[in-house]
């Protein structure tokens, strides 16, 4: 806390402050904020009295976020809210596998959307609504509009249309692609509305639950930019979504550059036309380059060529050849650092194909398909504390993570924001035996309704 006078008049036994102070949990605007309080015609006397007794109020609003899980938790009608959820974890697994089985490819998303709405209304929100792009949207109206939280999963999945998408339960074990990413989000978002429309709890700020689109794949997010960009553009004032399996926070967002990269050339018959340039070698010079980076472990920088094509016959000296490339890193300079080695070695490939047989035939098309900023929520900003608060209220195990994950987007505007499992255990991510262990499953669905009343708190 800084005091400071602001132009006092000469001889006046008055003053003006101006408190700065690290904001509690109705802030949430980082630990540089500033709170002007005006006190005018005041002698100096009463003043000093007033902020000494105002100190203790400022230390005790600063704790709330890290006391919030514990008090909540004790409510008699929380209680019998998170017992409620508990009890109901069959039905939160039925929809879960109801929503797996209707297929959601990147940017086809509609048929899941369209379920997930029916769904949202069944469970009593307000407002259900499918917007633009098609994220689904439902209201569960507070006291006050603000806080305003939205609390959010993905129906996206990374599978193309036509996969078999039936689930296969044995045991407390589901089978099935994408059962775990995001279907389990889905379906905890889904809980915790029924369970606080059905046990009819009052909360002081509004929640928006959100079926999103465009997490996955080249998606790039577009589903929560919309939100935060048009839909409900300067109404959000924390962000939580709830992806995959486990028990973690994930509070560090972990940057991505995505890019299709497209050699081309003029093609030719493999014999007669033999000796001008071949995009697809030039293609394998690239992917060669690419694998041999050195990368730093710690801030942990990755990459990945995920996809391959072009060509016509194998006779023909193909006209073009194209990748799908990922690079993802949590510190902004080393994925900054990355791409520029990127772009060299794709230089590098086209000139050297050209080099090869001393022509000039080879050009290359860059399309950045994809941008997540990295980024981070503090870890001491009042939405984490208030998520381990709420974590360790059910006496489970804390786990701060990093990921790239629908939360990257509102931390880069600087928007409080978080990723939080949706517990189970999950297996085979992102591939077609994916499976979702539901062993005490319900210990996740219970923490994800104490973080969304606790961030539902001024």
């Amino acid at each position: 806390m800084s005091v400071g006078s602001e132009n006092p008049r000469p001889h006046d036994s008055t003053t003006h402050v101006r408190i700065l102070a690290q904001p509690d949990l109705s802030g949430d605007r980082g630990p540089d904020a500033v709170y002007t309080v005006r006190m005018t015609c005041v002698p100096k006397a009463v003043l000093w009295a007033g902020l000494l007794a105002c100190l203790p109020v400022v230390a005790r609003a600063q704790n709330d976020a890290a006391a919030l899980g514990p008090r909540l938790a004790q409510d008699a009608a929380i209680a019998r809210a998170l017992e409620a959820i508990r009890a109901d974890e069959a039905q939160t697994l039925a929809d879960q596998a109801r929503i797996c089985e209707v297929e959601a490819p990147p940017f086809k998303e509609t048929k899941r959307g369209v379920l997930y709405a029916q769904l949202l209304r069944e469970a009593g929100l307000t407002h259900v609504r499918t917007d633009t792009v098609g994220n689904v949207l439902g209201e569960f109206r507070g006291a006050q509009p603000r806080p305003h939280l939205v609390f959010a999963a993905h129906l996206d999945t990374v599978f193309p249309e036509g996969t078999d998408v039936r689930v296969k339960r044995e045991g407390a074990m589901m089978r099935g692609p994408g059962i775990g990413d995001d279907c389990r989000g889905l379906a905890v978002v889904l809980a915790v509305a029924r369970t606080m429309v059905r046990q009819g709890m009052k909360t002081p700020g509004t929640i928006t639950f959100v079926g999103n689109v465009g997490e996955e794949g080249l998606g790039d997010l577009r589903g929560v930019k919309h939100l935060f960009n048009e839909e409900m553009k300067g109404q959000i004032d924390r962000f939580v979504s709830v992806d995959g399996t486990g028990l973690g926070i994930t509070h560090v967002a972990v940057g991505s550059l995505r890019y299709r990269i497209t050699f081309k050339g003029p093609g030719g018959h493999s014999f007669g036309a033999f000796g001008i340039a071949n995009p697809i070698h030039a293609l394998g010079r690239a992917v060669q380059a690419i694998s041999n980076f050195d990368v730093p472990r710690e801030p942990k920088t990755t990459f990945n060529v995920g996809r391959i094509g072009g060509g016509t016959s194998v006779n023909s000296i193909p006209f073009e050849a194209w990748m799908e490339v990922d690079m993802r890193s949590s510190d902004p300079a080393s994925l900054q650092s990355l791409d520029a080695r990127f772009n060299r070695a794709i230089d590098d490939a086209a000139r050297d194909e050209d080099a090869r047989w001393n022509v000039r035939m080879i050009t290359v098309q860059k399309d950045l398909v994809g941008n997540r900023p990295a980024g981070q929520t503090r870890g001491d900003a009042p939405i984490v504390r208030a998520a381990v608060s709420a974590t360790r209220a059910l006496g489970l195990a804390v786990s701060l993570d990093e990921g790239s994950t629908d939360a990257n987007y509102p931390m880069s505007l600087g928007i409080p924001a978080i990723t939080i499992d949706g517990g189970g255990r999950g297996t085979e991510g992102h591939a077609l035996g994916e499976a979702f262990d539901s062993t005490d499953s319900w210990k996740g669905t219970q923490r994800a309704l104490l973080i969304a009343l606790a961030l539902a708190q001024p």
